[in-house]
């Protein structure tokens, strides 16, 4: 494993100041907890640099990242961006995420995006609102120009992605949890590879390996569900145009965090040198404009 790794996808919450409704407590217990900077354990297992990720559809939770982000905490747990939540239909939302951007922390941001797994509406992502507000916030022109829009998916959703990247080419997307392909034995994934091929070739987006032990089994799980996964991702969009990430504490529902690291390493060992670093630190630094690697 490279000396630089960035883990691109993690999340943080604090349950009576963001409540994450999304949490069964029943089938979920794992993570139904808080879960602060000093929990996450990026930096006791190398990591030089993490991106915390949005996980309540609230303004209020990206102020509150963000605040974490330029805190002591923050710096200590590595954290160098924080992709926040926007309310794509809010007419004012590049208003409302430039504010953001120039207030307190907001150097921090790095990137926007929405529950679009939630929508129910096949056609969400078609929608002219909907690419209005991601134009609005992520374009070029806008009052946060290079701000990534990442795409948290379900499978059958991937494919209206591909449609989203041709409409807003001057947009920088990137898939998260390489758009969910269902890996519990039972599904076959001809659909989501199709989808796959189609979005890796549209240029503008670039995609996360990350969450897939909670599309497979969670106490069942074996390296070999996930490869053909990851396999088809390295073939279609190449290492330079993917990152790793954890999914933490998500991740917890299904091994944790060192299970899901020895597993990509695992699936990641046959890359050579140049697209090992891409994928576990280079590629993350270029689409979110990080910076450099540790000194």
């Amino acid at each position: 494993m490279p000396h630089d790794v960035v883990d691109a996808h993690h999340h943080l919450w604090v349950r009576s100041r963001t409540p994450q409704d999304w949490i069964d407590p029943g089938t979920m217990a794992a993570i139904d907890a808080d879960f602060t900077p000093a929990d996450l354990p990026a930096a006791e297992h190398g990591m030089s640099a993490t991106v915390v990720v949005q996980s309540a559809s609230r303004w209020a939770e990206t102020d509150e990242l963000l605040a974490i982000a330029a805190s002591g905490e923050g710096r200590a747990a590595r954290i160098a961006g924080v992709v926040g939540w926007a309310d794509l239909s809010d007419p004012a939302v590049g208003d409302r995420v430039a504010a953001l951007r120039a207030g307190p922390g907001g150097g921090a941001l790095v990137g926007v995006r929405t529950q679009v797994q939630a929508e129910q509406d096949p056609g969400y992502l078609d929608r002219d609102d909907v690419r209005r507000g991601i134009a609005a916030v992520c374009g070029p022109g806008t009052g946060s120009p290079g701000l990534v829009f990442d795409l948290v998916l379900r499978q059958d959703q991937v494919a209206a992605a591909a449609r989203l990247a041709d409409a807003l080419p001057d947009v920088a997307f990137t898939l998260d949890h390489l758009g969910k392909p269902r890996l519990d034995r039972t599904s076959d994934l001809v659909e989501w590879k199709r989808d796959l091929t189609a979005l890796a070739a549209r240029p503008n987006v670039t995609a996360k390996v990350s969450g897939l032990v909670t599309e497979a089994r969670w106490d069942d799980w074996q390296i070999g569900d996930l490869r053909p996964a990851v396999d088809h991702a390295l073939e279609t969009f190449g290492p330079d145009r993917l990152m790793f990430g954890s999914d933490w504490p998500v991740c917890l529902l299904a091994g944790g965090y060192d299970a899901w690291l020895e597993a990509a390493r695992a699936l990641l060992g046959g890359l050579g040198p140049h697209d090992a670093e891409a994928v576990w630190g280079g590629t993350a630094r270029r689409v979110y404009r990080l910076g450099g690697g540790p000194a």
